[in-house]
C-alpha cells in the first residue's frame, strides 16, 4: 500500500481490527462516550480543527498514535491518515465504526451504534407516475409532510448520532420547497449529501446549485435506453430526454453522477444498451436495482426476474464492472456472493461488499476480501442503513415498509438502539432466520425487503435467491 497516495475504505475497515487493542477500546469507551467527540478528536489531529483545551489536545494525541499504530502494517504514513480524515464525511464514518467495535466489539456482520447512511424519502411530490413506485406520490405536498423546523431537527440528530451520509429521495426532492435550504444545512453538517433523483429537473442552473450548496452525488433513474422503454416505464412522455438532458447537465457541473435502473422482465435485455449509454455519458457508475414488488410495484409482481434470471444478470454485471472503465453495482445482496465467489476463483479482480460504490475492495486485499465484506454485511437494512418517510416515521428501507419509530417523537439514536425490528435484522445467526445455515448469510443475508414484501415476514428467503431455488428443486 506504501505506493498508493491514498486509503479506500475496504483497507480502512481492514486497518480498524488492528487499531481496536484492549487499551484503546478502555479509552474510547472512558473518554469518548458520544460519538462526536471521536470525530472531532479526528478533526484536530488531522489539523483541521483547533482545540479548546489541553484536555481536547491530549485525546487527539491518543487518538492519533492508534491510528498511525495501526497505520503502520499497511506502510501508510501519518500524512496519508491525515489527509483522509480532513473530509468531515470520512470523520463521521470512522468514528461511528471505531466507537461501535469499542461497544459491541467485533461482529458479523459489524453492528453500528448508528447507521453509515440515512435515506431521506424527502417528500411524496413528483412529477412522473413510475409503474414500480414504492411510495404513493401526489402533485402536492402531503399534510403530514414534516415542517422546515422539523426537518432541521431531522439533521441535528443524524449528526449528534454520528451518521456519516444523508441520500434525499422520494418522491422527487428536487420538486419539494424545502429541499434546497435543508440539503444546503445538511451539507454545512459535514454529511456526504447525495440526491436520488428521476433527473428531469435538473437544467444547467440547477445542476449548478446542487453543486454550490454541497451535493456530492446524483443518482439519476433510468429504466431503458430509449425513450419508448423509459417513458412507459416511468408514466410520462418526453421523461427519457429530460432525464438524458438532466445527467448531462450534472456531469458538465462537476458532480458525481450515476444511472440507476431497476431490472425487470420489461427492460432486462436492454441492461446491456443502458451500459452502452452510460458509458457514452460518461457517468461515474451505474446501479441496477433489485425490483422489489411493494407500492405501485405490487401490481406488477410478474416483472420480477426469477432467481435464475436474476444470476445470470448478476454475472454478467460483474463481468462489465471487470472492465474498469465503470462502476457497476446491483442492490441484490447476493452481488457480494457473486464477486467473492469470482475472486476465490480467480475469475475477478473485485469485491463488491455493498451497492455503495464506495466500498469497492481491489484484488490486492487477497483472503481479507471475505472477511471485509462480512464486516459490511450484504442487504444493509437496519443495519448499515434505514430510511426516514416524509413525515418522520423511521424504517428499516425505503422498501420495507415497516414503521420502527417516529424520529420526532420518538427521537433518532433511541428507535437505532432499542428497535425490536431492527435488532431481528442484525442477528444472522437467529434459527428463525431463514439464511442462518448458508455460508453467505455474513456476506449476503438475502433482500429483507424482497422477504417482506413476498411472505410478510423480515426473516422469511429472499425469493430471488439462487441456492434457496436450488435447495426447493
Amino acid at each position: 500500500m506504501s505506493d498508493k497516495t491514498d486509503l479506500n475504505e475496504g483497507e480502512i475497515i481492514d486497518y480498524l481490527y488492528k487499531v481496536m487493542d484492549n487499551r484503546f477500546v478502555s479509552f474510547i469507551l472512558k473518554e469518548m462516550t458520544e460519538v462526536k467527540k471521536l470525530e472531532r478528536a479526528f478533526g484536530i489531529y488531522a489539523g483541521v480543527i483547533k482545540p479548546k483545551g489541553v484536555r481536547e489536545k491530549l485525546h487527539a494525541k491518543i487518538v492519533g498514535e492508534a491510528l498511525e499504530k495501526g497505520a503502520e502494517k499497511f506502510g501508510a504514513s501519518p500524512d496519508m491518515i491525515k489527509n483522509f480524515l480532513k473530509d468531515p464525511y470520512m470523520r463521521k464514518g470512522f468514528a461511528v465504526v471505531i466507537r461501535s467495535i469499542a461497544e459491541y466489539g467485533i461482529t458479523k456482520p459489524q453492528r453500528l451504534i448508528a447507521p453509515f447512511m440515512v435515506v431521506w424519502d424527502f417528500t411524496k411530490q413528483c412529477n412522473l407516475k413510475c409503474r414500480h413506485c414504492y411510495a404513493d406520490v401526489t402533485s402536492y405536498p402531503a399534510p403530514d409532510e414534516l415542517t422546515l423546523k422539523e426537518k432541521s431537527n431531522v439533521v441535528d440528530q443524524l449528526d449528534e448520532a454520528g451518521v456519516a451520509a444523508i441520500s434525499f429521495s422520494g418522491g422527487e426532492p428536487l420538486i419539494n420547497r424545502d429541499f434546497w435550504e435543508v440539503a444546503e444545512y445538511a451539507a454545512s453538517k459535514g454529511f456526504y449529501i447525495s440526491v436520488a433523483t428521476n433527473g428531469t429537473l435538473i437544467s444547467e442552473k440547477v445542476a449548478k446549485r446542487m453543486k454550490e450548496v454541497g451535493i456530492r452525488y446524483v443518482e439519476i433513474s433510468l429504466d431503458g435506453p430509449n425513450a419508448e422503454i423509459h417513458d412507459e416505464f416511468r408514466g410520462v412522455k418526453g421523461a427519457f430526454n429530460a432525464t438524458i438532458r438532466g445527467i448531462k447537465n450534472a456531469k458538465a457541473a462537476g458532480l458525481d453522477v450515476g444511472i440507476a435502473t431497476t431490472a425487470t422482465h420489461e427492460n432486462s435485455d436492454s441492461i446491456p444498451e443502458i451500459l452502452k449509454l452510460a458509458r457514452e455519458l460518461k457517468v461515474d457508475r451505474v446501479i441496477v436495482f433489485d425490483f422489489i414488488p411493494t407500492g405501485r410495484g405490487k401490481e406488477i409482481v410478474y416483472e420480477d426476474l426469477t432467481p435464475v434470471e436474476r444470476e445470470k444478470l448478476m454475472k454478467y454485471l460483474y463481468g462489465e464492472w471487470q472492465k474498469g472503465d465503470m462502476q457497476i453495482f446491483s442492490t441484490c445482496p447476493a452481488y457480494a456472493r457473486i464477486s467473492i465467489t469470482a475472486m476465490d476463483k480467480g475469475t475477478g479482480e473485485k469485491v463488491s461488499p455493498t451497492h455503495f460504490a464506495e466500498m469497492e475492495i481491489p484484488e490486492e486485499f487477497g483472503g481479507a476480501a471475505k472477511a471485509l465484506t462480512e464486516f459490511i454485511g450484504g442487504c444493509g437494512a437496519g443495519r448499515i442503513y434505514c430510511s426516514i418517510e416524509h413525515n418522520g416515521d423511521i424504517q428499516p428501507c425505503v422498501f420495507m415498509p415497516i414503521k420502527v419509530g417516529d424520529v420526532i417523537k420518538d427521537g433518532f439514536v433511541n428507535v437505532w438502539k432499542n428497535s425490536e425490528v431492527l435488532s431481528k435484522l442484525r442477528d444472522r445467526d437467529a434459527e428463525n432466520y431463514a439464511c442462518h445455515t448458508c455460508q453467505f448469510r455474513y456476506v449476503c443475508g438475502g433482500c429483507r425487503a424482497r422477504a417482506y414484501a413476498y411472505y410478510g415476514d423480515i426473516l422469511a428467503p429472499d425469493p430471488g435467491c439462487i441456492i434457496m431455488e436450488k435447495e426447493r428443486d
